[in-house]
């Protein structure tokens, strides 16, 4: 169990909660948010921080990353990715399937949580994957064992691809949690990775991934998962929405009321399509990153609320796998430990509002998958913060990286904000220099 007995008291922060911000103190004991008020008197032996000028946020509860344990941890383990989370102010992290083993069935789901509780600085948790021959296993998940599951209705690896007409309407009528989709349609993307072979065999510029990994292929497949979640009155989250077409195909307003809600990554704000000039294959990601007026696009629909969580993809490979030509250059970028100074950017552009983005990365999470007691800078909820200083800034190098791959598509990048101190669980586990050893985050559990 970790020690929760630390005492800490936050003085003269700028606190952003709920669509309001106030100045104020904040204390933490046993590992909770204890008090919360506009002046605080501390106490003896009590730790306090002076936050002056800066912004104190609930964590960041990323609800998509890549981390490739088991089976695949020359890229990266939960170890050092949920370290990279900390760094980055990412307090929770959900977990996707498509591991060796793939999550398809209940001991493979517990089997991450046994190795996550034994080696994650942060909190976590796991999805149920789907595939073309689970579907039993799916139907008898257990609501309080995984955030959703998930469901790639586009190219993938492995046995993670659902295709049968039959099984995708059987998971959209009877999954007993959260269906969250990666919508690709596969017949076009191979259709056009052809065409591009024929036009220029091995040496496939990295600039032609978002014409191969097309805006058609995002809406055809984003407009059959959303009728199959109209047809059976399924509870439908769509991932990293890439296009500004596909964003007329969602409702603006609060999450509260939708079933059918969206999401975008930090990746579709900050770049577009001139980007592959110069990050080449390190910008390959699926789907891709495409055009300034989709970003732009992406931008305007988060602001107002068509899109309603933001998130990172974060799916790292090390740089020798995405130095390779198109067609072996893996898809994905290392992004967790970077992306909140990186959603910030829009807030100092003026694009979006500093509550609007606590919104998206943290109270949108938390009520989409409804986790239990996090999310919120409330009393009687679990410590979990991240203190930002907006007037110290950042430009990231490659020896800041904490990520098993090493490297980072923002290296260069000089960022308007700096990650101060990130508390989960009431423990500071990055004080802005390093992470603190011996500390361990929690499984979250959800109200349902």
């Amino acid at each position: 169990m970790t020690d929760h007995s630390e005492s800490w008291l936050i003085c003269y922060a700028t606190l952003v909660n709920e669509g309001q911000r106030f100045y104020g103190d904040l204390r933490i004991e046993d590992g909770l948010i204890a008090q919360i008020a506009s002046s605080i008197e501390p106490r003896a032996g009590e730790r306090v921080i002076d936050a002056t000028g800066m912004w104190l946020l609930p964590g960041m509860i990323d609800d998509q990353v890549h981390f490739r344990e088991p089976g695949l941890t020359h890229k990266a383990d939960i170890a050092s990715e949920s370290r990279a989370c900390a760094a980055g102010g990412i307090t929770s992290f959900m977990e996707m399937p498509n591991t060796r083993p793939p999550a398809l069935d209940r001991d493979s789901l517990e089997a991450k949580y046994a190795i996550a509780a034994q080696s994650s600085v942060v909190n976590y948790a796991f999805y149920m994957g789907a595939s073309n021959d689970n579907l039993e296993a799916i139907r008898a998940i257990d609501p309080l064992s995984t955030p959703g599951v998930k469901v790639f209705m586009g190219a993938s690896t492995g046995n993670m691809l659902v295709d049968d007409p039959e099984v995708l309407n059987g998971i959209f009528r009877d999954s007993p949690v959260t269906i969250i989709t990666h919508c690709e349609d596969s017949p076009m993307i191979e259709d056009n990775l052809q065409k591009a072979l024929r036009s220029y065999g091995e040496g496939i510029p990295a600039y032609l991934h978002p014409l191969i990994r097309s805006r058609e292929a995002c809406i055809k497949s984003t407009r059959l998962a959303i009728a199959l979640a109209r047809k059976h009155n399924a509870r439908l989250h769509v991932l990293h929405i890439s296009t500004a077409e596909e964003l007329e195909l969602f409702e603006p307003g609060p999450l509260a009321n939708k079933r059918i809600t969206a999401e975008t990554c930090v990746h579709f704000l900050h770049f577009n399509d001139n980007d592959y000039q110069r990050l080449g294959m390190w910008l390959k990601c699926n789907p891709a990153v495409k055009t300034e007026r989709d970003r732009l696009a992406i931008v305007r629909a988060l602001a107002e609320g068509r899109i309603d969580v933001l998130a990172t993809d974060h799916a790292p490979h090390l740089l020798e796998e995405k130095n390779a030509r198109y067609q072996k250059a893996p898809s994905g970028m290392p992004l967790v430990q970077f992306a909140l100074q990186a959603a910030l950017e829009r807030v100092f552009a003026g694009e979006l509002t500093l509550e609007r983005v606590v919104e998206a990365i943290s109270h949108a999470p938390a009520r989409l998958f409804e986790v239990s007691g996090r999310g919120f800078l409330r009393e009687g909820y679990a410590a979990d913060l991240v203190l930002v200083d907006p007037r110290r800034q950042h430009t990231v190098r490659r020896t800041d990286v904490l990520s098993k791959c090493g490297w980072s598509p923002f290296e260069g990048n000089t960022f308007s904000s700096s990650i101060v101190s990130t508390f989960v669980n009431g423990q500071r586990v990055w004080d802005g220099t390093a992470i603190l050893s011996g500390l361990h985050g929690q499984r979250l559990s959800f109200d349902r």
